[in-house]
């Protein structure tokens, strides 16, 4: 079933979680703030396994290729015991598939998906030069299955605008994808998704 983002549990505007260092599938770790070095980031919730992710994964590697003033990482949170494949060999497998060229990382205690808000894969936050909170979205109006243009259309306007320093224009729609797989009394809502 999927499950779409919403701004609920994080507003525009809020700051980057901060002291968020992550493993990535090279086994170096990460400080998203230090990545982000005064530039916009893109962090991106995903999953090996997740069609909604296979779906844009390419598409995303693009994307970050063409903004070469913007930083990007892929966090993924999954409860690995039950989603094996989203594991680190799964994840060097997406990452070497999806052809990206930023960080990969792991949340293996689901912390950090937690301090974002994350509810979904893929789910897309941008922050802005200031380390805020300026887009909480969808890709596109694509998914797997419904035939619209696989482009990258609104995370790229919304790039467009910060990097210009201006606002992201509201409604942002929602990001839509496969629910993040909670450990077992981890979920922050109190359900398990499965797909």
């Amino acid at each position: 079933m999927a499950i779409e983002s919403t701004l609920s549990n994080t507003a525009i505007g809020d700051p980057i979680p901060i002291d968020v260092i992550l493993p990535g599938v090279d086994g170096q770790l990460v400080n998203l703030d230090t990545l982000r070095n005064g530039r916009p980031v893109v962090v991106v919730f995903s999953a090996n396994h997740c069609p909604y992710v296979q779906h844009i994964e390419s598409k995303l590697g693009e994307i970050a290729l063409a903004n070469p003033l913007v930083e990007f990482a892929a966090i993924s949170s999954n409860d690995v015991d039950t989603y094996p494949d989203d594991d680190v060999a799964g994840m060097k497998d997406q990452l070497a598939r999806a052809g990206w060229n930023f960080p990969y990382l792991f949340d293996t205690e689901q912390n950090v998906a937690k301090d974002f808000g994350a509810v979904c894969t893929p789910d897309f936050f941008i922050y802005d030069q200031t380390g805020h909170l300026a887009y909480r979205g969808a890709f596109d109006t694509s998914s797997p299955k419904n035939g619209n243009p696989l482009d990258g259309s609104l995370l790229q306007a919304a790039l467009t605008h910060i990097v210009a320093g201006e606002a992201v224009p509201l409604p942002h729609r929602p990001a839509m994808g496969c629910g993040i797989k909670w450990m077992p009394g981890n979920d922050p809502e109190g359900n398990n998704t499965s797909d």
